[in-house]
C-alpha cells in the first residue's frame, strides 16, 4: 500500500471564474492531485464539467489529474475524458451494468481506474473487481454537491479496505484537518478535499493540515 498520504483538492469548490489560476496555486502549494468531479445532473442532482474544461485546464499544469465520474453510462464518455488529460478515472459501481467492461475501456486508454461507492452501497458491491482497478474510492457523504458534513460510519469500509486492498484508498467528502485524522486512522490514503483547501486563504497550511 502506498504509505504517504496524498491530498488532491477538489476543484468543485474553486473559483470557476479563475479556474487555471486555482489549478495552479493549488499545485505549487503542495497538492499531489487534482480532484475533478464530473456530475452530469441524471446520476447525481447536479451538473459541473466535462471534458472541454479538463482538456483547456490540462495545459497549465503536469499535476495528476483525479477525474471521478458521478455519471449514468461512463462506458459513453471514457475516451473523451481520457483524451482530454485525465490520468486516473473513477466510475461509480451503482452507474454501470458491466463495470469490467470499463475497466477495460480505461485500462485500454492508458490510464489508472478507480471505483467509487456512495454512503448506501456495501463494500461487497466491488469485491469481483477489487483486484482489477487501482483506487477504490469511499464517498463520506451524498454525491452531488460540496459542503456537507462528513459520514464517520463510513470509514468501517475504509477499515475492512484497509485489511484486504492494496492500492489507493481515497475518502471524499466532508474532509478537513479534524476528519482527516479519522480518515487517515481508519487507512486512508488519499483525501479529497474542496472547501478545506479552497475555502481557506493559505492553501499550502490547509494542505499541511490535511494531511498531517
Amino acid at each position: 500500500m502506498n504509505e504517504k498520504i496524498l491530498v488532491a483538492p477538489s476543484i468543485l469548490s474553486a473559483d470557476f471564474s479563475r479556474l487555471e489560476e486555482e489549478i495552479i496555486k493549488v499545485d505549487r502549494a503542495g497538492a499531489d492531485w487534482i480532484h475533478v468531479d464530473v456530475m452530469d445532473g441524471a446520476f447525481v442532482p447536479n451538473i459541473t464539467i466535462g471534458p472541454a474544461v479538463i482538456k483547456s485546464v490540462r495545459l497549465a499544469t503536469n499535476i495528476i489529474f483525479d477525474v471521478h465520474l458521478m455519471i449514468d453510462d461512463p462506458m459513453q464518455y471514457i475516451d473523451q475524458f481520457a483524451s482530454a488529460g485525465s490520468d486516473i478515472i473513477t466510475f461509480h459501481i451503482e452507474a454501470c451494468i458491466s463495470p469490467d467492461d470499463i475497466i477495460k475501456k480505461i485500462r485500454q486508454n492508458g490510464k489508472k481506474v478507480g471505483v467509487s461507492i456512495k454512503p448506501g452501497t456495501e463494500l461487497s458491491s466491488i469485491d469481483k473487481i477489487l483486484d482489477k482497478v487501482d483506487m477504490v474510492l469511499v464517498m463520506t457523504v451524498e454525491p452531488g454537491f460540496g459542503g456537507q458534513s462528513f459520514m464517520k460510519e463510513e470509514l468501517s469500509k475504509v477499515r475492512e479496505l484497509k485489511s484486504r486492498f492494496k492500492g489507493y484508498i481515497q475518502v471524499d467528502g466532508g474532509i478537513n484537518k479534524e476528519t482527516s485524522v479519522e480518515a487517515i486512522a481508519a487507512g486512508a490514503n488519499v483525501l479529497v478535499a474542496g472547501t478545506a483547501v479552497f475555502g481557506q486563504e493559505d492553501y499550502a497550511q490547509a494542505i499541511r493540515e490535511i494531511r498531517g
